[in-house]
């Protein structure tokens, strides 16, 4: 472990939205999720109907993380190193990606056997695998491998998009206008198309927020912070008045996450290989860094969990208790694979770069 600072806030952020998205998908696929609403039905529809909001949380996090990393060292200098900047993305979220979405394919194979939901979708085809290669699944109209893949995807088009930005108007002021614009059209039309969901304009919105928030808070020249922060002010006025002519709880929790972040996002603490952490903390940082690789392997494991509880006979019993230990288990077994995926696909694979 290396001696560097994190931020409590936004690892506590990560490791919660994480938490909700897994949640939110063990509401929503196969037998265990239906038996469990029955026990449950105010927790599990909350969680189907409400879950899916936490990634904008990721949306807003990622914004601001990329314009920190990228802003701070001036990464791109020159446009030159722009294509370079893309490629290497591409290449960090490219292993533990490409190795859970062969687990998924060998856990929907073994899924179908037993399970008939429409959730497990039909056999890959290579044209599909290709296509979730190169993250273009959705704008080819194909079927998605697993929940949540989509993210990773958009994730990539954001980030090009912003090193594009960066590189194109190299004076941040331009880029904090341009930046604002691509915000407001998003919030107000782009994000309410769904015609527009397999493209980055339409979550730049709460992306955009993210990065303003960086400029806002740490950018070193004052015209420049003061700017965001008043566009920012803007934005949430903006917001406010859209609200009472159609209310748009992402927007708004997009919103509520960048305020946070202008609050508590530079709250940092050390970590050491050797410094003794309060255990919660230790927990947050862990849970952090595992984030991704739980996010993409958590599907697997739906589909395994599923799998058992049909075959061993257990959904005939009609069990609510039962199928909410399935999916603890589920989660359980989501974040413990992951800690694998982490230590020895995602970490070394941070070598491969352009």
């Amino acid at each position: 472990m290396q001696t560097k600072n994190h931020y409590l806030f936004i690892d506590f952020l990560k490791v919660f939205a994480a938490f909700i998205i897994i949640l939110h998908h063990l509401s929503s696929y196969g037998q265990m999720a239906q038996d469990a609403r029955e026990l449950l039905p105010g927790v599990m529809g909350c969680l189907f109907e409400y879950g899916r909001y936490a990634v904008q949380i990721f949306l807003v996090m990622g914004g601001y993380l990329a314009a920190q990393s990228l802003m701070r060292a001036n990464a791109v200098d020159k446009p030159r190193n722009t294509l370079k900047l893309i490629i290497n993305r591409y290449l960090r979220l490219f292993a533990p990606y490409v190795v859970a979405l062969v687990f998924t394919i060998a856990c929907a194979w073994v899924a179908r056997f037993w399970v008939s939901d429409e959730f497990v979708g039909e056999s890959e085809t290579l044209k599909q695998f290709l296509a979730h290669l190169f993250f273009l699944q959705g704008v080819l109209g194909l079927d998605s491998i697993s929940a949540g893949v989509w993210y990773v995807a958009i994730d990539w088009q954001l980030y090009a998009a912003l090193t594009i930005m960066l590189a194109t108007f190299p004076g941040y002021r331009s880029l904090i206008w341009m930046a604002t614009i691509l915000i407001v059209a998003s919030l107000l039309y782009f994000n309410r198309l769904t015609q527009y969901e397999n493209y980055f304009f339409y979550f730049i919105g709460s992306y955009g927020l993210g990065v303003l928030v960086h400029l806002a808070k740490d950018h070193a020249d004052p015209a420049i912070k003061k700017l965001s922060q008043v566009l920012l002010a803007l934005i949430g006025v903006i917001v406010l008045i859209s609200s009472f002519q159609d209310l748009w709880i992402r927007n708004i929790l997009a919103y509520v996450v960048a305020i946070a972040l202008v609050l508590w996002g530079s709250r940092a603490y050390k970590d050491e290989k050797h410094h003794k952490m309060h255990n919660l903390v230790f927990s947050i940082l862990w849970g952090s860094r595992r984030s991704y690789c739980a996010f993409l392997l958590h599907f697997s494991f739906i589909l395994i969990a599923n799998t058992i509880y049909i075959a061993s006979g257990l959904s005939l019993l009609n069990n609510g208790l039962i199928a909410i230990g399935f999916m603890l288990a589920t989660m359980m077994a989501s974040w413990f694979t992951a800690n694998y995926l982490y230590r020895y696909v995602e970490v070394p694979a941070r070598h491969f770069k352009l």
